[in-house]
């Protein structure tokens, strides 16, 4: 008789993963439930609430229920290294980071990983929105993330760092089901969590509010706004032809973000500082009288300048490519990675929830070169593209 196979589930008091830990069990899995305690600063949560205790007491009240084994683990002190000291680095230098994108790498399928492992288990468990495949290439079994059959809830991108290590120990027990069945089987299981409602903060931080977060350590500075006109000079350069010229500096000039000096525009207000602002946002500038809507099209923290411009078909927030360093391209898929001077055509997205685009991924010596079919808006440095074929995420990067 095959040995029982021990999961434990990230539950993390909501009804995502209690539904998860309820399905292994009802596979024949032996379940254990662990809740990760990510952070301990009160300050910057939203009024009095105490997200972190309230989610713990409700995942043991889930994990009572079910009547599986239940802990806590703090792993406060790693995810500042990894998460929190990483999102002030990046927003000092002016990028945009995706702490979602890095909580699942770094923490859940890393730091608790290896604590599930030392507990014996087989595997650990999420209760995120996408669904695992196997394939044999050259005689080796290949894991697959594949997006979750619910279009609204599909979480792949958020898994677009994890590698096939990673994915070998990986369960997505709701992926192949709608949030509409999840909440039902909640309900008719008793589970505590069946009417919660998501949470919105950043991964397991809880209700932050980002401005105040990030304040904590980047002071605020007075600096200017400035905005630039849609027919500037500095876009002559993006004025190629759109056909699929891979030649000379064509893929440099679609791909790369604009350079701006202060001399390009013309002020029109001033911030409280330039690390709190990201490509594509539209509030907080506090500036009126400009008819159309102001855009932040780029950041400059150096200098502690906004650069702005107006409407949303401005040239400056509009993109027909983006680039990745070397250093920065994850393949899960390692068996379909580019070489310098091959290209494929895949599906991709800069953000979750965006509709998938049609791009042509062109790899040279000094990393991966990215072109849409159509113009994408907002692209901001620090953000990950993923690209997929079909409904299989293949790879990823840090946006240059």
């Amino acid at each position: 008789m095959e040995k029982q196979k021990r999961v434990v589930v990230g539950l993390s008091g909501g009804v995502d993963s209690s539904v998860a830990a309820y399905l292994l069990l009802q596979e024949g899995y032996e379940v254990i439930g662990m809740f990760m305690k990510n952070w301990h600063d009160e300050s910057v949560t939203i009024s009095n609430e105490c997200p972190w205790m309230e989610d713990s007491t409700d995942a043991m009240l889930v994990a009572e229920k079910l009547g599986i084994p239940f802990q806590a683990i703090d792993l406060s002190k790693e995810y500042r290294e990894r998460i929190v000291d990483y999102m002030f680095a990046e927003y000092e230098a002016g990028r945009t980071p995706n702490p979602d994108i890095l909580c699942n790498r770094e923490i859940k399928f890393d730091i608790f990983l290896k604590a599930a492992e030392k507990l014996k288990a087989d595997f650990v468990a999420t209760g995120h929105y996408c669904r695992k495949g196997e394939i044999e290439r050259d005689g080796k079994t290949v894991f697959q993330l594949l997006a979750g059959v619910d279009p609204n809830k599909d979480q792949s991108y958020f898994l677009c760092q994890l590698n096939q290590q990673q994915l070998a120990k990986a369960l997505f027990p709701i992926g192949h089901l709608q949030k509409s069945e999840v909440r039902k089987i909640a309900k008719e299981q008793e589970l505590v969590t069946a009417d919660k409602k998501d949470s919105q903060g950043l991964c397991f931080i809880g209700k932050v509010r980002l401005p105040e977060f990030l304040q904590q350590q980047l002071l605020p500075k007075k600096g200017d706004i400035l905005v630039i006109p849609e027919d500037s000079p500095v876009y002559a350069d993006k004025m190629v032809p759109t056909t699929a010229d891979w030649e000379g500096n064509s893929l440099e000039h679609r791909c790369l973000p604009v350079t701006y000096e202060p001399q390009h525009g013309k002020k029109v207000g001033e911030h409280t500082g330039a690390h709190y602002f990201t490509i594509g946002q539209r509030k907080g500038l506090q500036v009126g009288g400009t008819g159309k809507p102001l855009f932040v099209i780029a950041t400059d923290t150096q200098a502690n300048i906004v650069y702005t411009g107006l409407g949303e078909d401005h040239p400056g927030l509009l993109r027909e490519g983006l680039f990745v360093p070397m250093d920065d391209i994850h393949w899960i898929r390692e068996d379909l990675r580019l070489n310098p001077g091959e290209q494929a055509r895949y599906l991709a997205r800069i953000r979750y929830r965006q509709p998938l685009s049609r791009a042509t991924l062109q790899m040279e010596a000094n990393g991966l070169y990215v072109l849409f079919e159509e113009p994408q808006r907002g692209i901001a440095s620090g953000q990950f593209v993923a690209w997929y074929n079909g409904e299989e995420t293949i790879g990823s990067g840090t946006i240059y």
